[in-house]
């Protein structure tokens, strides 16, 4: 993050055009599709959350609904899978709900009878990644390409589980943040109890803003334009998640081996 001067607020204040925005997500969609696929269907984990509710009705809108396949993934038991239900009967795409508890409790006691204990964050990250496998079995199986879901301000925190939800195929989100998302599904007209529930990781029996330790009206003001007024703490309690989780964001490290040229002598 850059350090200038945070607390002059922009003479011009940032400004967002969700409807403008919304068109171009949804001719970027067809044209990933076009070239990576047009006969292949978007296949989208349904959380029952705004973001993952955006990107299958950017989808419809894109695809058509007959080429846009829910899927809903409870750990066990979900308390809100009301909502994921919801969101595919509004939108009238086929669906799918995969119960992954007896996949992520089968490979904890195989850790357990091989004398590795689980440790909490381990616990915590192997259903989203349990999550993203079975999207990818979905997609082979349905001709498929899958869709990540992740929005810009969780990206930016480190805020989603590697190689679980922050995979997939391609990302109509990634540089949006929160705020900007709920503006879309406002414009989507989603129904109203999925555009503002509480952002919740589904893991922890927390909402995101508890767990941060604050707003995303906050970090999300602050990632677009720097400013945090006083509050200098919260800002660098940002910065600090963003720089410690900048390897999620980053390509994976590799060795470059440049062979000999064969025909010099």
């Amino acid at each position: 993050m850059n350090q200038k001067n945070l607390n002059a607020v922009n003479s011009k204040p940032y400004t967002f055009d969700a409807v403008k925005v919304k068109n171009e997500i949804v001719g970027w969609i067809r044209e990933y599709f076009r070239q990576n696929g047009s006969d292949c269907k978007a296949i989208i984990g349904i959380s029952g959350g705004k973001d993952s509710s955006v990107v299958a009705t950017l989808c419809v809108e894109a695809l058509g609904e007959d080429r846009v396949i829910g899927v809903l993934m409870p750990d066990g038991y979900q308390k809100d899978i009301g909502d994921a239900e919801q969101l595919c009967e509004h939108l009238g795409i086929k669906s799918y709900e995969i119960n992954i508890g007896n996949a992520t409790e089968a490979i904890r006691v195989a850790m357990i009878a091989c004398g590795l204990v689980p440790s909490v964050q381990t616990k915590t990250n192997l259903p989203p990644r349990i999550r993203m496998a079975t999207l990818f079995a979905v997609a082979q199986t349905c001709n498929g390409r899958v869709a990540n879901t992740c929005n810009f301000s969780e990206d930016f925190l480190g805020w989603n589980t590697l190689f679980g939800d922050s995979a997939g195929q391609f990302a109509p989100l990634a540089k949006l943040t929160a705020t900007e998302v709920i503006k879309i599904a406002e414009v989507l007209n989603l129904p109203e109890n999925l555009v503002h529930k509480a952002p919740a990781d589904g893991l922890t029996d927390k909402s995101d803003e508890d767990n941060f330790g604050f707003t995303y009206d906050f970090l999300d003001i602050y990632i677009r334009t720097g400013y945090y007024g006083v509050d200098t703490a919260t800002a660098a309690k940002i910065d600090s998640m963003h720089n410690r989780n900048k390897f999620k964001l980053a390509p994976m490290p590799h060795f470059d081996y440049y062979p000999e040229d064969p025909y010099r002598f």
